[in-house]
This record gives C-alpha cells, sequence and structure tokens, in this order.
C-alpha cells in the first residue's frame, strides 16, 4: 500500500471524528483551544490504537484466509463506508459541549471502530502498522482539531458532507484492492 492510498484511509477514517468535532464545536458558544487538543488528543489516539488492536488480530488469523484477503478488504471497507453515508444522510447528532472524560472516550470509541476493522485489512494487506497507526492518529488528530474550530465558526452544514466523503474514499479505495488483486487494475 502505497502513500496516496494510506492517506486516503486516513482521510477517510478521520472523517467521523471530524465531523463529531464539528458537532462539538457547534455547542461551544467561545472556542477553546484546551477542547480542540483534547478532542485530538482522544479521536487520534483512539484511530491509531484500534487498527494496531485490528492488525493484532488480522495476524493471527493470516493464514486462514490469504486467499480471499481482498474480497474481505473490499467488504469490510464497503461496509463501513456506506454506514458512514448512512449515518451522514440519517438524522444529526444533538449537540452537547461536554469535554468530560466519560463524554470523549465514548465518542472516541463509537467513531473509531470502523478502523479496527481497516486495521484487520492492514495484516492481510502486510501494511507497516507502525507507520500506518502514527499516520492515521496524527491525520485524525489534525482533522479532530481543525472540526471543533470549523464547527464553531461555521456551523453544522459541513457535518453531513464530511462524513459522505469519508465513507465515499473508503468504498473506492476498498474497491481498487479488489480491482488490483483480480489482475483488472494494475
Amino acid at each position: 500500500m502505497g502513500f496516496v492510498e494510506l492517506f486516503l484511509i486516513a482521510v477517510g477514517l478521520s472523517m467521523d471524528a471530524f465531523a463529531v468535532s464539528i458537532c462539538k464545536g457547534l455547542s461551544m458558544p467561545k472556542m477553546k483551544w484546551k477542547n480542540a487538543i483534547l478532542a485530538g488528543v482522544y479521536f487520534g489516539g483512539f484511530q491509531a490504537l484500534m487498527p494496531a488492536i485490528g492488525y493484532l488480530l488480522g495476524s493471527q488469523f493470516e493464514n486462514v484466509i490469504v486467499n480471499v484477503d481482498h474480497w474481505i478488504a473490499f467488504v469490510l471497507l464497503a461496509i463501513i463506508g456506506i454506514n458512514m453515508i448512512r449515518e451522514a444522510l440519517g438524522e444529526g447528532e444533538s449537540l452537547d459541549d461536554s469535554f468530560d472524560v466519560k463524554t470523549m472516550l465514548l465518542l472516541a470509541v463509537a467513531t473509531s471502530i470502523d478502523a479496527l476493522a481497516v486495521g484487520v485489512t492492514f495484516a492481510f494487506l502486510r501494511v507497516n502498522i507502525v507507520t500506518a497507526v502514527i499516520f492515521i492518529g496524527c491525520t485524525t488528530f489534525v482533522f479532530g482539531v481543525a472540526g471543533i474550530k470549523i464547527g464553531n465558526v461555521f456551523g453544522s452544514r459541513f457535518r453531513a458532507k464530511a462524513q459522505i466523503a469519508g465513507g465515499v474514499i473508503l468504498i473506492l479505495i476498498g474497491l481498487k484492492i479488489l480491482l488490483e488483486h483480480l489482475g483488472i487494475l494494475g
């Protein structure tokens, strides 16, 4: 997997956190950089941790399913992408300006579950997991901080669009992986 694919996966995975960060920014009467950085740390940290866990789990089963790994990657990324799009088109989240540990922990876990599945696919694709998790974590950190600021400044009109874009990116990457393994793409 090249840098471009890894970057697109990192951006795609960070869209849930970005959308939630925008909502958190909307809920803040006044922008607080401390809260923006806190959100970035929570979201980035969990987006880095979950693929590492998924990679470890996927590595345990690699020998069993190596012949269908490209199908697994495609299906997992497509499901994740479709769910992101479905959520974006559904009802919006309620605005809550709390940045306490319980709230942020729940949001960070909820927005990083898809990263666990991506980590499983990384094991099958033999991705350098250290580079991948650092890159995904840092990208999500930036999107989390930016989301707080954007939400506070611009409002909620970008939330759904960000989730849709993230979902489409993940679906396209899954399709690319499948087509490459089937020999359709070089």
